[in-house]
């Protein structure tokens, strides 16, 4: 059958030989989604990299104990939280624990370690000496609370022969400061190598974060 040409339908269509067209609108593509989100991840990625390095430089950064120079306060195998900014913000008080660069003048056997950590005892100006294994400083007996009561007045001098022995009074440089460790009969501190200088000291150590059974602010 032949449709007649006042069909209403084929005028709508422009005539019995035009193409149907369709005027329904074609659907937009839709975007590589995939492609996106990998952008997206990568640069995530990139800037939480660049946060941790930050931190890492000029905030906080765990270090590993190797040795046992600050037993029982620290046993070999801790993991410490050390606070770069502490000491940007306030001054370097007695009793701090500290991690610092190793000095120049350290010369203690084993394997060298780029970082070592000890507590502040002597700090710039003052004069500290030995007296019955005890330490005094400016002439009056420190009372060292941090250490318990069997490492208690058994510190001893460092090697004869250097004017920070403690074999007799020694007056801390300025800008320096003498630190021992808690293990007084086992550590290579500053009766060795003499005091340290405030541009070595990295920072405090505020945590022991590992294992997590010993978890303690300092």
């Amino acid at each position: 059958m032949t449709p007649e040409s006042a069909d209403p339908t084929l005028l709508a269509e422009g005539g019995p030989n035009t193409p149907i067209v369709s005027t329904e609108p074609t659907p937009a593509a839709e975007p590589p989604r995939k492609s996106h989100w990998l952008r997206e991840a990568g640069l995530v990625i990139v800037i939480a990299l660049a946060v941790a390095l930050l931190l890492r430089t000029f905030v906080v950064q765990t270090f590993y104990i190797p040795s046992g120079s600050m037993e029982p306060t620290l046993q070999v195998g801790d993991r410490i939280l050390v606070n770069k900014l502490s000491y940007h913000l306030h001054n370097i008080n007695r009793g701090d624990i500290v991690v610092f660069s190793r000095p120049p003048t350290e010369n203690c056997g084993g394997p060298e370690v780029d970082d070592l950590v000890k507590r502040v005892i002597g700090l710039p100006g003052e004069t500290l000496s030995l007296s019955g294994g005890y330490v005094d400083v400016n002439g009056k007996r420190l009372n060292e609370t941090w250490l318990p009561a069997s490492r208690q007045g058994i510190t001893g001098e460092g090697p004869p022969g250097n004017a920070y022995d403690l074999a007799r009074p020694y007056k801390v440089p300025a800008n320096h400061y003498f630190v021992m460790g808690d293990n007084r009969t086992d550590s290579c501190d500053s009766r060795y190598w003499g005091p340290i200088s405030r541009s070595l000291i990295v920072g405090k150590v505020e945590l022991r974060v590992w294992p997590i059974s010993t978890l303690h602010w300092f």
